[in-house]
């Protein structure tokens, strides 16, 4: 199956969701145009309260669509845009890729993985027990993040559902993500 953008979004506001749209642009170094994250340091509220000069790795949200048809085998309904991600993908492993894999969207954009997008109380807010869901735990008792990963942009462009995406590993070693 080849990987593909099923859904983008925004929002202007720190809100929890993200409207669909039909496009959105990426801009080189910024984020996403017209939302909330958009900037070279951190918007995260959380994060600006600690060091709001911290550099923003999280400019773009990824998430797996395949995430969706998970949880709604669980019972829950979440659909594109619902858990904040700007880019909802198919056919390819978000968490499984290396720190530093660059995901080539559509004709032009560029993102470069930068870690996991670690879940919080909020997603309870959206959904009860969608954190449970979304944090779960290996064999080993270790947390397994499945809410998507965060990228900064390297190239910017439009970006729309339908376009393919191509992956680009880094050099080897490779480092798993992290928490970002």
């Amino acid at each position: 199956m080849t990987a593909i953008v099923t859904a983008v979004g925004r929002s202007a506001a720190h809100s929890f969701s993200k409207p669909t749209l039909d496009g959105i642009r990426l801009l080189a170094g910024l984020g996403v145009e017209g939302d909330a994250h958009l900037g070279v340091t951190v918007k995260h509220r959380s994060r600006v309260a600690v060091d709001p000069t911290q550099p923003n790795l999280r400019q773009v949200h990824l998430i797996q669509a395949e995430l969706f048809d998970e949880l709604a085998a669980a019972g829950f309904v979440v659909a594109a845009g619902d858990m904040g991600e700007n880019v909802a993908t198919r056919g390819i492993d978000l968490l499984s890729l290396p720190t530093g894999a660059r995901l080539h969207l559509g004709a032009d954009a560029v993102v470069e993985v930068t870690g996991l997008r670690n879940p919080c109380a909020q997603i309870d807010g959206f959904q009860q027990g969608l954190l449970k869901a979304v944090l779960g735990r290996d064999e080993h008792g270790h947390p397994v993040r499945k809410a998507g990963v965060m990228a900064v942009v390297l190239a910017g462009g439009a970006v729309q559902p339908g376009d393919p995406i191509r992956i680009e590993l880094p050099p080897e070693p490779h480092r798993p993500l992290e928490r970002v």
